[in-house]
């Protein structure tokens, strides 16, 4: 089962639109509550991070009888230091999205820790490409 969502770079009215979605499709396929909570927090997190950050985005989610995979891939001003970034409390964010109550540089951490495989590609100037899997075993 595919899903495609194309996510508008500062349109925060419609963040979290994805990870709602995926939630209805997850709670009608009988998935653990506990497990659906971890996947709906990375992939809102992975969501708000490309509406804060980048010009536009697309995520993929790929669900499987054994795993959950996701694929965000933006086009943005990328992470330089993918390693800082994944520290809790480092932010890039903008004085405004501060403003508006996020980034507190909690969302790369929180998608970590909700996410059995993650993997993060970027290119500056360019984009980044973050991959989550969940096993739903």
């Amino acid at each position: 089962m595919d899903f495609k969502f194309d996510i508008e770079g500062g349109n925060f009215s419609k963040a979290g639109t994805a990870s709602s979605d995926v939630k209805k499709v997850l709670k009608k396929l009988n998935v653990d509550p506990k497990l659906i909570k971890r996947i709906v927090v990375s992939i809102y997190e992975a969501e708000v991070n490309v509406v804060a950050h980048a010009y536009e985005g697309e995520m993929n989610v790929s669900i499987f009888p054994e795993k959950i995979v996701v694929r965000i891939v933006d086009k943005g001003p990328g992470i330089p230091d993918i390693d800082l970034a994944m520290q809790k409390g480092y932010s890039t964010a903008s004085p405004a999205v501060r403003e508006m109550g996020f980034g507190a540089g909690m969302g790369l951490p929180n998608i970590k820790k909700n996410t059995n495989e993650l993997n993060i590609k970027s290119e500056v100037g360019v984009g980044t490409e973050v991959e989550l899997i969940n096993y739903l075993n």
